[in-house]
């Protein structure tokens, strides 16, 4: 990594103090449970209450009348079951996605050095506490493995970065072990994003292998870049191998669901604010800068090559590449991730622009610069006010214990208008439904053969999302569905016509109970045969968290070197500076 000489007024901002300041800024947020209505908050702590409660069993029959949760990587949502044996499910959520909010400045920091001298990327590091993508990801999309991922991965970069230069074993395990546990984390993230945040490191490694300090040719980075991808791609093979079997036997070949992100931000103004006007905030106003300084800056013009495909992959639909160069995956992904690591890519060149403001104007660029990053943060979080995810302010309690009490939970439910409170009542019932929230994992024909995600939004998915409600409600003895909660009376006329009758309401009339009194029991659904096998269970419960355990038994193991930024001069010893007069 490239050294250079600072003045002692201009020392870096520390980097203890930058995440204490993260703490300070989302600790609160995340202590009042903020991301408890985000969208899919609820859905990692469903996950996470069944390895609570079945650690070696990934067979959920709580959703979809039987799925795998070897479709989703495991990591975050374990280390969420572990902490919720101390403090419950919920708090454990906050406390998991607090640790990875004070991990990503560090990857921040990390990362930016690989670019930038320590004071700029200390600024960097702040800038991405306060960073409006992070603030949507955390308390309105609620993708904690996508951040976790995401601050692991910038983390193990620069250890790739010197593995490329220097060749040293400690740096290969250090990144190995820390990519595999982004790994563990998301799938995504650790595939396409892996793959965006490490080709600028690559090129960056050729153009600084003529160093002093680098052992490296370009055919010795090309060799150690393919080996260090090697060791990623075995490592992951083996950590995730039952999600790959079982990617094998049930392919996703459902049918594509829509989603905003991929839109036309331009055509769609709404879907253009929320997924880049008011993540990006006031990095906007950096992009002339980030242009003319990546270009002119041989250093940084890998840096801006990554940023750019990433923010026009972020645009969506807006323009082709994302179809281009995605094909079918451009149907399955979201794309407000990839918005994320722009801004994360972005953050580096804000450094830079910061130090050179700071110094030119003092306290006047201090105050702005401040103001721009709170504002750019603090919209963000407000704008989950402007633009609400939920579709009813009513309390799930009375239809947690209505489904836990008697024998009501041998029968299988869904709901209707519930948003994402669809998550956060399943996670708190015995009973099984024919809905669920992760599309990938489906297997019920009649879900998988229409192009709309949950029953519970039917509505919205228009002739699709209705055609699979109706092909649900015309197979309910045969899946064992007897009750439907509905908080929109939209879908009343059809469950009249279909033989349903409304038999109680709960919260003030807002939620109403439907039943199907002839419903036998249900039955377990066969599915093929498949299910995962006990020696994929058990790998399934040790490897992803022994991976995470492994990295942190690996860093404490081959500490981080550090030389200092310049050459301290001593004064000579007495006898010295005599024998040096006498010659």
């Amino acid at each position: 990594m490239p050294q250079k000489s600072i003045d002692a007024s201009h020392r870096p901002i520390p980097l203890m103090a930058i995440v204490l300041l993260a703490l300070a800024v989302h600790g609160p947020l995340l202590l009042l449970q903020l991301p408890n209505n985000s969208y899919d908050a609820n859905t990692h702590i469903f996950f996470a209450a069944h390895y609570a409660k079945s650690w070696f069993n990934p067979w959920n029959v709580n959703w979809f009348a039987g799925f795998s949760q070897t479709t989703y990587p495991p990591l975050t949502h374990q280390w969420i079951a572990l902490f919720s044996h101390l403090m419950g499910l919920t708090m454990a959520y906050m406390v998991v996605q607090l640790i990875v909010v004070l991990l990503l400045p560090v990857g921040v920091y990390r990362y930016s050095r690989l670019w930038v001298s320590e004071r700029p990327a200390s600024y960097a590091a702040i800038a991405s506490v306060f960073l409006g993508s992070l603030a949507l990801l955390v308390y309105q999309s609620g993708q904690l493995p996508t951040t976790t991922a995401a601050a692991l991965t910038l983390i193990a970069l620069p250890y790739f970065y010197n593995w490329n230069q220097l060749g040293r074993f400690p740096d290969l395990a250090k990144g190995v072990v820390l990519s595999l546990t982004a790994a563990a984390a998301h799938h995504v993230t650790f595939l396409f994003g892996g793959l965006l945040f490490a080709a600028p490191v690559i090129w960056l490694s050729f153009i600084d292998r003529h160093d002093e300090e680098a052992n490296a040719s370009s055919r010795g980075i090309a060799l150690r870049t393919l080996f260090f991808a090697a060791c990623n791609a075995l490592g992951s093979l083996i950590i995730l191998l039952p999600y790959f079997i079982g990617l094998l036997h049930n392919p996703i070949n459902q049918m594509p669901i829509p989603h905003p992100s991929r839109d036309n931000y331009i055509l769609v103004g709404h879907s253009g604010a929320n997924f880049w006007l008011i993540p990006m905030g006031a990095l906007i106003l950096v992009i002339p800068y980030i242009l003319v300084k990546g270009a002119s800056n041989p250093r940084l013009r890998p840096l801006l090559f990554g940023w750019y495909i990433t923010t026009l992959l972020g645009l969506g639909g807006t323009t082709p590449l994302g179809k281009w160069m995605l094909g079918r995956a451009f149907y399955i992904l979201t794309f407000e991730r990839f918005t994320f690591w722009a801004t994360l890519m972005a953050v580096p060149f804000v450094g830079l622009l910061a130090d050179s403001l700071i110094q030119r104007y003092s306290r006047k660029a201090i105050v702005g610069l401040w103001t721009a990053a709170v504002l750019t943060c603090g919209i963000s979080v407000g704008w989950i006010n402007f633009s609400p995810i939920n579709e009813g302010l009513f309390d799930v309690k009375p239809m947690v214990d209505f489904l836990n009490r008697d024998d009501h939970s041998k029968f299988r439910y869904i709901t209707l208008g519930f948003g994402n409170k669809f998550a956060m009542l399943s996670a708190r019932v015995h009973a099984s439904s024919l809905d669920g929230d992760y599309n990938s994992a489906r297997l019920l024909p009649e879900m998988t053969a229409y192009g709309a995600a949950q029953l519970y939004s039917s509505k919205y998915y228009g002739t699709p999302g209705m055609e699979a409600l109706r092909a649900v409600l015309k197979h309910a003895d045969q899946y064992g569905l007897r009750y439907i909660f509905v908080s929109d009376r939209y879908y009343e006329p059809l469950l009249a016509f279909s033989g349903w009758r409304q038999t109680e309401t709960y919260d003030h009339n807002l939620v109403a109970l439907w039943t199907k009194d002839d419903a036998p029991p249900a039955r377990t659904v066969d599915f093929g045969g498949w299910k995962p096998p006990m020696w994929q269970c058990i790998l399934w419960g040790i490897l992803p968290v022994g991976t995470s355990l492994l990295s942190v038994l690996v860093l404490l193991a081959l500490p981080d070197t550090r030389r200092a930024e310049t050459t301290l001069k001593f004064p000579a010893a007495p006898a010295e500076v005599a024998l040096r007069e006498a010659k």
